[in-house]
């Protein structure tokens, strides 16, 4: 079996599956997609950094493909619906970003709601100019706030139980709902996306990139939102409609926003960058060394899992 990876990254996570199988890595750099179109015809699993495009140009140039091992929670990268069509599975890395990505979204939501960047930013640049006193600098206190949850999968309970910890109350909204049991243990209310949207003090995407959630917030739905309101989205960009998210924050529509991914690519649109009521980080959700070696692991398990069956394997079962 020959097996080939378009990152040159955390090798040490693929040290079982180079001992066990013919596995091929470019040198210093990614390679590129017309690199990998030359080169998939003798393979037969690819290993995919989530922002390497699977399409059905590459997966009909190789012949002998049976595996794609994506390297990401997320595979929106990925024409799964025509890796299953011809019969090659599709995996991701779930479990590992799930604690990291939660613990992110937490924290825009506490930076956000005290302004926690905001004032550092002006500290530093107004030094002893800056006001400070009892009616200066004021955010709020997340205790006793609502937390609406649009998106309770992995990462999504992950989040309730920090915002429960919080003292926070949590709703929810999702595909369907979870469980009596399991809303019991989370100590999650479903709701409707209306009240949902109504509701909540924050509002946090932990849903994924389909085509029913591209622009899951758009202009209705910040409207539907309390002027105090403070939306996060760890998830993907384009389940927000951007320029409508700045129109929003620019007339008051909602109080704040904590993002860390963007619609148009790995860089916001300018006018978020001008206000202090957004946090901004660049896609750092699982950016730590651990979580990225394993992650790596993941990957590797789940490509010898698939190959030889004595572990499992996260499929992705439909796109």
């Amino acid at each position: 079996m020959k097996i080939l990876v378009t990152y040159d990254m955390f090798r040490e996570g693929f040290t079982e599956l180079e001992s066990k199988y013919d596995v091929t890595f470019p040198a210093g750099r990614d390679f590129t997609y017309e690199e990998v179109m030359e080169m998939i015809p003798e393979y037969d699993v690819l290993c995919s950094m989530f922002d390497f495009p699977v399409n059905k140009e590459l997966v009909d140039h190789a012949p002998n493909l049976k595996m794609v091992a994506n390297y990401a929670v997320g595979y929106n990268n990925i024409d799964v619906a025509y890796c299953l069509e011809k019969g090659i599975t599709v995996a991701n890395t779930p479990d590992p970003v799930t604690a990291p990505t939660a613990n992110l979204a937490l924290g825009l939501m506490i930076d956000t709601a005290r302004r926690i960047t905001e004032c550092d930013r002006k500290l530093r640049t107004l030094g002893k100019e800056m006001k400070i006193g009892v009616l200066e600098n004021l955010g709020v206190n997340i205790t006793g706030q609502t937390l609406g949850i649009i998106g309770m999968g992995r990462i999504g309970k992950a989040l309730a139980k920090r915002a429960n910890a919080c003292g926070m109350d949590v709703i929810y909204h999702n595909r369907r709902p979870l469980y009596v049991e399991e809303e019991t243990k989370l100590n999650v209310t479903y709701v409707s996306m209306e009240d949902l949207l109504a509701k909540s003090d924050f509002v946090s995407l932990n849903a994924p990139y389909t085509p029913d959630t591209y622009h899951i917030i758009g202009e209705a739905e910040l409207k539907q939102m309390k002027p105090s309101a403070i939306l996060i989205n760890t998830a993907r960009g384009p389940l927000v409609d951007e320029h409508a998210l700045v129109k929003a924050l620019q007339d008051g529509t909602i109080h704040g926003a904590g993002l860390d991914v963007f619609e148009f690519g790995d860089y916001p649109l300018p006018e978020l960058l001008e206000m202090d009521n957004v946090v901004l980080t660049p896609h750092i959700g699982t950016q730590t060394m651990d979580v990225r070696i394993v992650m790596a692991r993941t990957v590797c398990n789940n490509v010898i899992g698939f190959l030889e069956g004595d572990r499992p394997v996260s499929r992705v079962l439909r796109p």
